[in-house]
C-alpha cells in the first residue's frame, strides 16, 4: 500500500500516487488527520483513496479531544475496522439484529468447533484492540461540524494575514503558500540556510515573547533516537524532509486567533529576528 500524509492541511500529489498505485497494483491510503475540510480538484481529502483516516485530536481542525475515524466506500474495510476497534469479535453488522430473532453469525462455530453458545460477542475471529469512545466525544466532533466551513475559513484568513505581515521577513524565512483549497492545520514556516540563524534560536526568541512554536516533525529516522540504527542507512537519502526537519517550524492558526494576537506575532518576530541576523 502507500500510504500519503496531507501534512499542514496542504494535499499530496494524488493524481500522480494513483498513476504509482494502479500501475504497481497498490492500495492507495490517506492520512487526512491534519487536512480535514481539503479540497483537491473537487473532492475532499479522506476520499481520494480506498480508505481515509482522520484524527480529531484537540489540535486538529474538527476537535473532540481523543478520537478518530475511517472513512471508506469498501464494505470489507468498513467491516474490519469495525471488529478490529472492538478487541477482534465476529460481530460486524452496521445494525445489530439480535434483539429481532436475527444473527447471520448466531449459530457459526468457534475454535475446535465450540459455539460458546452460539452468541458472537463473545468470539474474536481477529486480534483486536479496544478502540471504542464514549458518546462524550462524538457529541464533541458532531457541534465542530456543524461549523466546520467557519473553522476553516477562519484559519485560511490567519493564514493569509500572517503571510501578508510577515512577508517582510522572507530574506529569512520561507513561508507556506496560501491556497483557498486548503484547510490549515497550522502556520508552517521555514528558516532559510542562507540567513545564518539557526531553528532552535529563533524559536526561543519568539518564546521569549510569548509566542509558542513547535518543530516541523523530526519524523524521518535519521532524527529520532529512538532509530539511532537507522541513521547511516538514512543518511542523504531524504534531503527535502531532512531540510524541514532540521530548519522547519510552525506557529498557530488557529480560529480563536484575532487581529491582535497577529499584531503580536508580528512584532515578536521582528524583535526575534534582528539580533539574531546581527550577529
Amino acid at each position: 500500500a502507500i500510504l500519503p500524509v496531507h501534512l499542514m492541511g496542504y494535499p499530496c500529489r494524488m493524481d500522480e500516487l494513483h498513476a504509482i498505485a494502479d500501475r504497481h497494483g497498490l492500495v492507495l491510503l490517506e492520512d487526512a488527520a491534519q487536512a480535514h475540510g481539503t479540497d483537491y480538484g473537487g473532492k475532499k481529502c479522506g476520499s481520494l483513496g480506498t480508505a481515509g483516516i482522520f484524527s480529531f485530536y484537540i489540535a486538529h481542525n474538527i476537535q473532540a479531544g481523543e478520537m478518530g475515524c475511517v472513512t471508506t466506500d469498501d464494505d470489507g474495510i468498513a467491516r474490519a475496522v469495525k471488529k478490529i476497534k472492538t478487541n477482534g469479535r465476529e460481530c460486524d453488522c452496521p445494525v445489530c439484529t439480535r434483539a429481532e430473532g436475527r444473527c447471520p453469525r448466531l449459530s457459526s462455530p468457534g475454535v475446535w468447533g465450540q459455539s460458546l453458545d452460539g452468541d458472537p460477542r463473545f468470539r474474536h475471529d481477529l486480534v483486536g484492540y479496544n478502540f471504542k469512545v464514549m458518546e462524550f466525544q462524538p457529541a464533541l466532533g458532531l457541534t465542530q461540524l456543524r461549523k466546520a466551513d467557519a473553522i476553516f475559513h477562519a484559519r485560511q484568513e490567519n493564514v493569509r494575514a500572517l503571510n501578508a505581515r510577515l512577508g517582510r521577513f522572507s530574506d529569512v524565512l520561507d513561508l507556506p503558500p496560501f491556497d483557498e483549497r486548503v484547510s490549515y492545520l497550522a502556520y508552517p514556516l521555514a528558516v532559510r540556510e542562507t540567513s545564518g540563524i539557526r531553528r532552535g534560536d529563533l524559536r526561543a526568541a519568539l518564546e521569549e515573547r510569548g509566542v509558542e512554536t513547535r518543530p516541523l516533525f523530526g519524523c524521518i529516522p535519521l532524527h529520532q533516537p529512538a532509530y539511532r540504527d537507522y541513521q547511516k542507512r538514512y543518511e542523504g537519502r531524504l534531503p527535502n524532509a531532512e531540510h524541514l526537519g532540521l530548519r522547519a517550524f510552525y506557529l498557530g492558526c488557529h480560529q480563536y486567533l484575532e487581529r491582535g494576537d497577529i499584531d503580536i506575532v508580528e512584532r515578536a518576530m521582528e524583535r526575534a529576528i534582528a539580533p539574531l541576523v546581527l550577529r
